[in-house]
């Protein structure tokens, strides 16, 4: 059994009552016992009377890195860097200097290029979400493609036969190909030519306008010439001499060339030489106009026999024309 002698450095032992000195340095284990450095961790280890197990519980680290760490199988330890830091660990809790231990290991075990191996004991395992939206996502679109296909199988199936073009029949063969010479109808007719008709103009319209009336008094002309178309037209019923029997415009009649009175409603327009209106306006029956002594007056009426002309107070029958010279009237 080991000699555990926790950190006495240092003591006598009596034998048949004699005391006899001894120092324990030269019996304790160093860094530099053992040919490995696992070597001199476990001959440090069995001196102090330590089992793995308690190193284990007092470093934290699994029983199974320490027993490989004295055996020197790296294979069984994790990467290198844990390594270290394990053989670190096992010299501070034997009481050895730490660093020293690690030099040694490094000297033992020198660096290597390989990529870093994974904690033994430990393993991959990844992220089943990210598997099962990989499979979903493949299903789906695998679905998607084969009822596109379908789709189109089905419309192929339903969509109507292509039209096939009739062969044209050949040459000379066929109720279509002409037989002897052929007779030609008579020309036809040459097309009737379009024509626009001319526009119609309402009788004694632009002479209302004109005399400040409007086409009412155009109308009621013609309706009262139409109840007696008979009394604008037979001199016999004319007045000899003139006789007032309503409003007179223009020149008295005692003083005018010619006096003109109407027999029914009627436009009448007296111009100048130039073209300038000297009166206008629509004379009821009886109403009378006497013209001035002007040179180049013309008379401008809408119906010319509803209106007796008057010359020196003596009849000279109706108007038989709508625009008259004044002169011409008193000659």
């Amino acid at each position: 059994m080991a000699l555990d002698t926790g950190r006495v450095t240092d003591f006598n032992v009596s034998y048949d009552g004699q005391r006899a000195a001894a120092s324990v340095e030269s019996y304790m284990p160093t860094l530099d016992s053992g040919p490995t450095i696992g070597a001199a961790l476990k001959a440090a280890r069995e001196f102090r009377g330590l089992s793995l197990q308690d190193v284990a519980d007092s470093t934290r680290i699994r029983r199974a890195y320490l027993a490989a760490i004295e055996e020197m199988r790296i294979e069984d330890l994790p990467s290198r860097p844990f390594t270290i830091g394990y053989v670190r660990s096992y010299a501070r809790a034997l009481g050895l200097e730490a660093e020293a231990a690690v030099s040694r290991f490094k000297a033992e075990e020198p660096a290597t290029d390989d990529a870093l191996r994974e904690p033994v004991g430990v393993r991959r395992t990844g992220d089943r979400r990210l598997g099962f939206a990989i499979v979903a996502g493949t299903l789906v679109i695998g679905a998607i493609v084969v009822w596109n296909f379908a789709q189109r199988g089905i419309q192929d199936a339903q969509a109507p036969a292509a039209p096939v073009a009739a062969a044209a029949p050949e040459k000379g063969v066929g109720p279509t190909e002409p037989q002897g010479p052929l007779a030609l109808g008579a020309p036809l007719p040459a097309p009737v030519e379009s024509t626009v008709p001319e526009l119609y103009e309402t009788p004694g319209l632009d002479v209302a306008a004109a005399a400040g009336g409007s086409a009412d008094a155009v109308i009621a002309s013609n309706q009262a010439r139409a109840r007696n178309p008979e009394a604008a037209v037979d001199p016999t019923d004319l007045p000899a001499a003139f006789k007032a029997d309503g409003a007179v415009y223009g020149t008295p009649p005692q003083s005018a060339t010619v006096v003109l009175q109407a027999r029914e409603s009627a436009a009448l327009i007296v111009r100048g030489a130039d073209g300038s209106v000297y009166f206008a306006r629509q004379l009821a029956a009886g109403e009378a106009y006497g013209a001035p002594q002007m040179k180049g007056l013309v008379i401008d009426v809408s119906e010319p026999k509803a209106f007796q002309v008057f010359v020196g107070g003596q009849t000279r029958g109706l108007l038989t024309t709508a625009q008259t010279p004044v002169s011409r009237l008193a000659d």
